[in-house]
């Protein structure tokens, strides 16, 4: 009981002090503003190197605030399957058992740093082609609604199901688990995939609509942890499909509309 006290304790201070370090940086991204691009949007900065900044620290300070930021988003997902880890290796000893629940959730945001190392020369490549290109530029908020329309179509597929059921499930509950460091950390890189696989398109919702705005980051953090902590998962995870979809339609529209 001491020990899963203090892994509650440690779960509930790491959540604090990443969302309030995520909270903060998106403030300070708002102060700063963005770039008013053709079509009526905002470029955000923070695919942008800031004054007097290389690529090299632009892409550093994007992956460092990514993973602060996928800690805030992600935890309260992943101490539920921690937990299960955790009885699943009931025989570690108390010192033994916080390494191992450590490695698995370190192999856990390993997987979404590498999506975030993906995901930076993307964005700013696109940046850069519409800062060049205007016609890229005034043609990116109908490709943000469609974006967001396959997203949210994503929620009714089979394939969607699946891994959402792959990561309510509780691996380990019907066996002992090996209490080895190698273990652990494959054991950390598989729920990681399974929740990237599974959270893909809330997480691209997130980057196309906005990766610095709180707003979008709240919702989606809410919908990820909803669909897959609330009874009924999958029906919860149409659900916010159709809104998803809908959201689209409205921003496709809106974007012809100003076109």
């Amino acid at each position: 009981m001491a020990s899963q006290r203090a892994f509650l304790a440690t779960a509930g201070l790491l959540f604090a002090a990443s969302a309030t370090a995520t909270v903060v940086w998106g403030a300070s991204m708002t102060t700063m503003g963005g770039m008013p691009m053709p079509g009526g949007w905002t470029l955000s900065m923070a695919w942008m190197p800031m004054c007097g900044q290389t690529w090299l620290g632009a892409a550093s300070s994007f992956l460092g605030m990514w993973v602060v930021m996928m800690v805030a988003m992600m935890l309260p997902c992943l101490v539920p399957m921690l937990g299960r880890y955790r009885q699943a290796v009931g025989r570690a000893g108390v010192m033994r058992l916080g390494r191992l629940t450590t490695l698995v959730g370190s192999a856990y945001f390993l997987v979404w740093a590498m999506w975030g190392v993906a995901a930076f020369p993307l964005g700013a490549a696109l940046a850069e082609l519409a800062l060049r290109q205007p016609e890229v530029a005034r043609a990116l908020p109908i490709a943000a609604g469609l974006v967001v329309l396959l997203a949210g179509a994503l929620q009714f597929t089979a394939w969607k199901a699946r891994h959402l059921a792959c990561c309510r499930e509780a691996p380990g509950q019907a066996s002992i688990m090996p209490t080895d460091a190698g273990t652990a950390l494959r054991h950390g890189l598989r729920l990681g995939l399974r929740c990237s696989y599974s959270c893909g398109g809330l997480m691209v919702i997130l980057l196309v609509l906005g990766v610095m705005d709180l707003s979008i980051m709240a919702l989606v953090t809410a919908a990820i942890t909803i669909e897959r902590l609330a009874p009924g998962g999958s029906r919860v995870a149409q659900a916010i499909g159709a809104i998803a979809v809908t959201a689209g339609l409205l921003l496709i529209a809106g974007a012809v509309a100003s076109a």
